[in-house]
């Protein structure tokens, strides 16, 4: 799934230029230009990374940054003119992930981020399981009582969700919403489809029946060992 990234950033151009870089690299943006609307959004827990601007409207980024610390671990990042040492000190003692100065290369942006979207991923790497199978996010891999099952990473996607929600009915709209994202404009039967590459690589080869259709719903994975 793409990560989610809040920028909050009061200056239109550069959060439209932000924006666009991030949307090259696969990234799913969303923009706040002050810092009352931007803790509004980070607190929704819905992004995987923030950028925040310190000098802000209606609240400054390191009042954003301190009242998020209060419920979110999320990953953020400080975009600031100021690159004084005590500022980056206050920032990362505060919560900060990193610190960067504009002006900025953005591919040094784009290093940072993916710099602190790693580290997260390591510490909340998981290992799923289910009728033999284990799925492993840490090491983006699948196994079946040890054999490895070559999947693409819409079918890990798929699997993942699927396996997180283990012995809950999800709906095809949940899937599309949450593995396929928001601006998925394909065909609705996408999730049949990848449904069956997934049975065509588990069920099928391993006689396992893992993932269950409960008609005009959904599916849903049983552990049945």
């Amino acid at each position: 799934m793409s990560s989610k990234i809040l920028i909050i950033e009061d200056e239109e151009k550069i959060a439209r230029f932000i924006e666009l870089e991030l949307g090259y690299e696969g990234y799913i943006t969303t923009k706040a230009f002050d810092g009352r609307t931007g803790l509004e959004l980070a607190e929704t827990g819905e992004f995987d990374l923030v950028l925040l601007d310190v000098m802000l409207p209606k609240l400054s980024g390191m009042e954003v940054l301190r009242r998020l610390r209060r419920t979110s671990s999320v990953p953020i990042i400080m975009l600031t003119a100021r690159d004084s040492v005590m500022d980056k000190v206050f920032g990362l003692d505060s919560g900060a992930s990193d610190y960067i100065t504009k002006p900025f290369a953005i591919e040094e942006l784009l290093a940072r981020i993916r710099t602190a979207l790693r580290k997260t991923a390591i510490e909340n790497a998981e290992v799923l399981s289910a009728s033999g199978l284990l799925l492993d996010t840490g090491r983006h891999k699948v196994t079946m009582e040890g054999t490895p099952i070559d999947l693409t990473k819409r079918e890990f996607d798929l699997l993942h969700y699927l396996l997180k929600n283990k012995g809950m009915v999800v709906s095809r709209e949940a899937l599309l919403e949450n593995v396929w994202g928001f601006d998925f404009t394909g065909e609705t039967n996408a999730v049949d489809v990848y449904v069956r590459f997934l049975r065509g690589k588990i069920d099928e080869v391993f006689n396992v029946k893992l993932i269950h259709t409960v008609r005009g719903v959904g599916y849903v994975i049983k552990d049945e060992k």
